[in-house]
Parts: C-alpha cells; sequence; structure tokens
C-alpha cells in the first residue's frame, strides 16, 4: 500500500472517531438533562416511553464505543505497518475493502470463509 493511502486511511479513522466521540458526549450531556427533568413526568406511560428511548440511545452508544476501540486498533496497524494485512493469511486487503469497513482485520476471502463456518455451527 502507498504512504498516501496510509495517511488517508489514517485521517479517515480519525475523522470517524471524533464524530464518535462528540456523539457520546451529546449523549451523556443529554442523559444528564433528562435525569433532571425525570421528576416532572407524571403519567408513567411518559416515563417508561422516555426509558426505553434511552435505553435504546445507550445499546447504540455501546456499539459506538466497541466501534472506537476498533478504529484505535486499526490506527495502531496504521504505525506499525501491518493497517490492509489480512490476519489469518497475511495477505493484502484490497483498498476497496479498507474503503468500505477500514476497520477490517481480514481479506474477502478470510472473512467469508469466517462466515460460513459460523453458519454451519449455528445449523448444528
Amino acid at each position: 500500500m502507498k504512504e498516501e493511502s496510509y495517511e488517508e486511511f489514517k485521517a479517515l479513522l480519525l475523522s470517524r472517531r471524533m464524530e464518535l466521540l462528540s456523539k457520546a458526549i451529546k449523549t451523556m450531556e443529554g442523559m444528564t438533562e433528562m435525569k433532571e427533568g425525570r421528576e416532572g413526568f407524571s403519567d408513567p406511560m411518559d416515563r417508561a416511553s422516555l426509558e426505553s428511548d434511552r435505553n435504546f440511545l445507550l445499546r447504540v452508544r455501546d456499539r459506538e464505543r466497541k466501534l472506537i476501540q476498533k478504529i484505535d486498533e486499526a490506527l495502531k496497524r496504521i504505525e506499525n505497518g501491518t493497517f490492509g494485512i489480512c490476519e489469518v493469511c497475511g495477505e493484502e486487503i484490497s483498498e476497496e475493502r479498507l474503503r468500505a469497513r477500514p476497520v477490517t482485520t481480514l481479506c474477502v476471502n478470510c472473512k467469508t470463509d469466517q462466515e460460513e463456518k459460523e453458519k454451519s455451527n449455528q445449523k448444528a
């Protein structure tokens, strides 16, 4: 992979990371506001709806937290020169695949094999 491609992926990953962190901060601020305003709900249905929305948002943010961890790992791979190398077969991962999912650690063939094994294990 060319040096400018590494820089491009690094910029993409850092941008996505900042976007996710910004959302997390806004969520925390919103949670504080919800907590402060919770006493205003006399209707149990309104409170239940608010709690349901809050729980859904927390699940989304947890998924984003895990994505941030994957982004950090991808940034480390860029720094140590292993970014874009498949963890299973050691072949180069196509830039097209990396553009679609820059945190990936598997080439298309190895990912396909992994998914097929998972499907066969679910059927058993």
